[in-house]
């Protein structure tokens, strides 16, 4: 899959409007270059319109991104961007969901905000972006699951996920 990468010298602000409010974030293009390209890209297509999040798991993360709804699915190509070793995945970070077989810095289309303070995860998942505005939202969105399931309680669909620079 080809496509432009986004010009380091501006800033892109990624908007994730859904039915429980908005939130947006910065995107962190000179760590992640080919993430944040592609993630540009598949929203330029509308790809993420319509998606839910999928995995809500309280004082964790809240997941979305994938067009099957359960975790399986991505837009059928992956990017890597290696994150630096002392990534820290704490609220408010945006980080590229994969599978525990892929290299670290995989990314598809599933993505992740930290809701916890500190997620302790390693320094695995491309770094994407950080919360700007709307954190209440996502902290909201993210007492919906159960954590046994990680299964969201109710339905929280993407309505329109922008990128603007």
């Amino acid at each position: 899959m080809t496509f432009p990468l986004l010009d380091r010298g501006k800033t892109y602000t990624a908007t994730v409007q859904t039915n429980l409010g908005t939130f947006a974030f910065t995107l962190d293009v000179a760590t992640s270059p080919c993430t944040t390209s592609s993630f540009a890209q598949l929203a330029r297509q509308r790809f993420f319109d319509g998606l839910t999040f999928h995995r809500i798991v309280p004082k964790f993360v809240i997941q979305g991104g994938d067009p099957n709804g359960n975790g399986s699915g991505g837009p059928g190509y992956t990017v890597v961007d290696t994150p630096p070793s002392d990534a820290r995945y704490v609220r408010g970070v945006v980080a590229m969901a994969k599978t525990g077989a892929e290299p670290p810095g995989t990314s598809g289309s599933q993505f992740f905000v930290v809701t916890g303070a500190d997620a302790g995860l390693p320094p695995d998942y491309a770094l994407l972006g950080k919360v700007t505005r709307g954190l209440d939202v996502v902290e909201r969105i993210g007492r919906l699951g159960t954590p046994q399931t990680e299964a969201p309680t109710r339905r929280i669909v993407i309505r329109h996920l922008t990128v603007t620079a």
